[in-house]
């Protein structure tokens, strides 16, 4: 099996599949760095497998993905919608020798982009939660939230991940709140791994505007469901079509992402707690979401039970969402059963199973 990995040499998920390989018995696969394919490196050979991993937060490869003529100052939250052309003319030029991504680009751009992801799940009739029409601006997006009648909503970069840029908005009597990972300087927007709150409205106005020219989406803020006094979501890894890991996120706040210093919750227990029904049509879910790319060898599914436990819905589908550290199903890491489902047949399966179009190397940009 040749097998390349796009993604930075100290990245971890690199490291940790790497292992995977060298632990199957398989050759340790060629690393092809971010700055290599930016800066016109050879594609990967026909008949090549690719997988391809986060850019990461390297400051040249944030330049050359923004075609910038200098990098972005650190946690900065501007261009992401340059960095998400970047992103897609990169792997148009991974793909053009004839290797096959594992995850294809034509996934990726529905993934990275959530106004596109949202669709195609709705479409699909995914639970998602309700989302306005587009909003480029904060008068566009009280005028639409009154005319939905919603009081509470997340507002999210459309290429955003990990949390960065999301607010938390709560419209009431005693004003405007949001709570944020974003720190609001004079001279620009940051990424934080702090949460701010944020109760003056001009400020709050000032913040969306200022995000709004790359793209906004914005969904109904559902109430999840709670253990021990902490609302809880999951972050659901789905390899071949099936669901295989699961981490429970607790936290005292509507942002439950781990790096912001959130817990781990019990899985066992979130699962006594839903019942087995409940779980069985959860992981039902995550299993169509996954057939919406099916030639995806895995996407991260972010899913929410909803006070009650009875109902459940999908927040996020994440392309690089596979890093669970310390997580086994059947003795397996994420990345040792990704491995697994190459060598046993598994992906081919899941592919053949999906028809002709998920074994299409399909161009970039759609």
């Amino acid at each position: 099996m040749r097998l390349t990995v796009v993604g930075n040499p100290d990245n971890r998920r690199v490291a940790l599949f790497t292992g995977a390989m060298l632990a199957a018995g398989l050759p340790r696969p060629t690393v092809l760095p971010w700055a290599d394919v930016l800066t016109g490196a050879a594609p990967p050979a026909a008949g090549t497998l690719v997988r391809v991993d986060s850019p990461g937060e390297d400051p040249e490869v944030d330049r050359l993905l923004r075609r910038a003529a200098a990098p972005a100052r650190h946690g900065e939250l501007i261009g992401l919608a340059d960095t998400y052309a970047g992103v897609m003319g990169a792997l148009g030029r991974v793909a053009a020798g004839g290797a096959t991504l594992l995850n294809p680009a034509r996934d990726v751009a529905v993934l990275c982009d959530k106004r596109r992801c949202h669709a195609l799940l709705s479409a699909a009739g995914v639970p998602v939660p309700a989302a306005l029409p587009p909003v480029r601006g904060y008068a566009g997006l009280r005028a639409a939230m009154t005319a939905a009648g919603w009081s509470r909503v997340f507002v999210k970069p459309a290429h955003g991940s990990s949390a960065a840029g999301v607010i938390a908005l709560a419209v009431g009597p005693r004003g405007v709140q949001a709570v944020t990972t974003i720190e609001a300087t004079p001279d620009g927007l940051f990424n934080s791994l702090r949460l701010r709150h944020y109760r003056d409205e001009a400020e709050i106005a000032g913040i969306v505007d200022r995000l709004a020219p790359d793209g906004l989406h914005v969904e109904r803020w559902l109430p999840k469901a709670g253990l021990r006094e902490r609302v809880v979501d999951l972050r659901v890894v789905v390899i071949a079509g099936r669901p295989t890991h699961a981490v429970v996120r607790a936290a005292r706040g509507p942002l439950t992402n781990l790096h912001l210093g959130n817990a781990r919750g019990d899985l066992g227990e979130l699962r006594a707690a839903a019942g087995a029904a409940a779980w069985s049509a959860a992981m039902e879910t995550c299993e169509r979401v996954a057939a919406c790319f099916p030639a995806s060898l895995h996407v991260g599914v972010d899913l929410m039970f909803l006070v009650g436990w009875r109902r459940h819905a999908v927040a996020e589908v994440n392309a690089f969402g596979d890093l669970l550290p310390g997580v086994l199903a059947g003795g397996r890491d994420t990345y040792a059963e990704q491995v697994h489902a190459l060598t046993g047949g598994r992906w081919d399966r899941w592919r053949a199973a999906a028809g002709p179009v998920a074994r299409e190397v399909a161009p970039c940009g759609a």
